[in-house]
């Protein structure tokens, strides 16, 4: 059995992405560039971001037996990333289609493809991957019911990271599993539902009244909240100041870099400290997976 600082459950997807001057409105047609195909999904960002910063990576995830399915490998692999986990076939590859405007900011529509096809038999036949993880981190581009089959069947020891990212909602046990539950502020509200305060320390706080070990809420170029159900703490955490030029898979980057510092032993404010800065490098580059900063990059951020 070899030993991982962060197993990545989730998606696989070939970004499709278009600038454009503006985002159309509904029923109008804009025009914009020349389409660019990156290798992404949040399960593939997350892999790849923390194997460029050094963490041993695994990825679990299924592609189809496409040229699509063929970049992401490459890509994974490209970055350090173990693949043994990856299933081929069942579906064409997940296809994500994204437009980003001027200021970098972005809208996607996901196909979800063989993502849709990771199933809880998947993770249990997975189960020595699975046990050779310190930190096992999930999104939402798989199905529920299999991120829920990772929550309950992680090995002790082993933290669970989630992102619930596109929001959905969650089963009592895999909101208890989460250490920490990683949104943004529309994830954090869907989440709260009504019960959202005016402001990111009042969701930390309701949300993990909802359960969760600990909470991370996203602020973009403000940085990120974390709050700590063991100690009752929450900190805001700044972000250095970038010029933005696509924000696509910054989230990703942030969340990888998070649970990587966790697996290493450091606190989850100083995690996020980190993480951060990973965000923000991110911001500066196009695209997804080609975007990510070593960790020599995020030191001279």
């Amino acid at each position: 059995m070899q030993d991982y600082d962060l197993l990545v459950v989730g998606s696989a997807n070939a970004d499709l992405v278009i600038g454009v001057e503006r985002r159309p409105a509904p029923g109008e047609t804009v025009l914009g560039s020349d389409l660019a195909v990156h290798p992404g999904g949040k399960g593939g960002n997350q892999a790849v971001a923390a194997a460029r910063l050094g963490a041993r990576t695994a990825l679990l995830a299924r592609v189809g037996d496409d040229a699509h399915g063929r970049l992401l490998l490459e890509s994974q692999r490209e970055a350090g990333v173990d693949t043994g986990g990856v299933l081929v076939g069942g579906a064409p590859t997940g296809v994500a289609l994204i437009t980003v405007d001027p200021s970098g900011d972005n809208s996607i529509v996901v196909s979800p493809g063989a993502n849709a096809r990771l199933t809880p038999d998947d993770i249990r036949a997975a189960a020595d991957l699975l046990a050779g993880a310190r930190v096992v981190s999930a999104q939402l581009e798989i199905p529920l019911e299999t991120v829920a089959e990772v929550a309950r069947t992680r090995p002790p020891g082993a933290r669970f990271v989630l992102n619930p990212s596109p929001p959905a909602p969650l089963p009592d046990d895999v909101l208890a599993a989460c250490d920490p539950l990683v949104v943004n502020e529309h994830e954090a509200r869907f989440v709260l539902g009504a019960s959202a305060g005016p402001g990111p320390e009042d969701w930390a706080r309701a949300l993990l009244a909802l359960g969760p070990q600990s909470v991370v809420i996203t602020l973009g170029a403000d940085g990120a909240l974390v709050a700590d159900g063991r100690t009752d703490a929450v900190a805001r955490i700044p972000s250095p100041r970038v010029d933005a030029v696509d924000t696509t898979g910054a989230g990703d980057a942030f969340t990888a870099a998070l649970a990587w510092r966790l697996s290493v032993g450091e606190d989850i404010a100083t995690a996020a400290a980190f993480a951060v800065r990973v965000g923000a490098a991110a911001v500066t580059r196009e695209g997804a997976q080609v975007s990510f900063p070593t960790a020599e990059e995020v030191s001279a951020l």
